[in-house]
């Protein structure tokens, strides 16, 4: 009974691993996975059908789809952060949240605080979450894109990583996570050996910025 229930358990590691264990010629097909990126003539990016710097909140929820909340996240000491968050990104086989952050101005920001149709705290307890004024919906859809956040629901490993996005420029090890980093794409993959992957998009001339903390 105990090698079923290890075996089962191992074809559920494998069947949630499949997406990015599959041949590029398999995934070929499919569109908006975390590993194609596409570098445009002005060397800005496009990712999940996104044009960082350049797309707005309208622009994602017409290509992402409306399964999606908007609001402002900030804890007690800070202005706070408006994100569209995608519970239930899906492309093909593979799944994970996605969140995509703005270039809103703070004061922008805390005049929708002030307006918020509703306020609560979040799990943790350290932040709050800014449900926003239906009033306010049009201005906050006109906000530019300047970059995602993807958290797959797999785990990812380092060969995984390496296969899927190539060897990174530079890699970072400090307190049980790895950086990956890809300037060139604006991408920086962080394995954690305790919680979730993160993979982080930027335009690639604000990468020195996202990263400037772990140098």
């Amino acid at each position: 009974m105990k090698a079923f229930f290890l075996a089962f358990a191992l074809f559920t590691v494998l069947l949630a691993a499949y997406p990015f264990l599959k041949s590029s010629d398999e995934m070929d097909t499919l569109k908006g996975l975390p590993w194609q990126i596409t570098i445009l003539p002005d060397g800005s990016t496009q990712v999940f059908g996104v044009h960082i710097g350049v797309s707005r909140l309208s622009d994602a929820f017409e290509i992402l789809g409306s399964d999606m909340d908007i609001a402002i996240i900030a804890s007690a000491d800070e202005v706070g952060d408006l994100e569209m968050y995608y519970g239930h990104y899906r492309a093909g086989l593979l799944s994970g949240k996605l969140i995509l952050q703005t270039d809103i101005q703070p004061k922008t920001i805390k005049s929708l605080k002030d307006n918020a149709a509703k306020v609560k705290y979040m799990a943790s307890g350290q932040a709050k979450k800014y449900i926003l004024a239906t009033e306010n919906l049009p201005q906050i859809l006109e906000q530019v894109i300047v970059g995602l956040t993807f958290i797959p629901s797999v785990n990812l490993n380092e060969e995984v990583v390496q296969t899927r996005f190539g060897a990174p420029s530079q890699l970072i090890q400090s307190d049980g996570v790895k950086h990956y980093l890809y300037p060139d794409r604006g991408l920086h993959v962080a394995l954690h050996e305790r919680s979730k992957e993160v993979l982080q998009y930027v335009s690639p001339e604000q990468f020195s910025e996202l990263v400037q903390p772990l140098q």
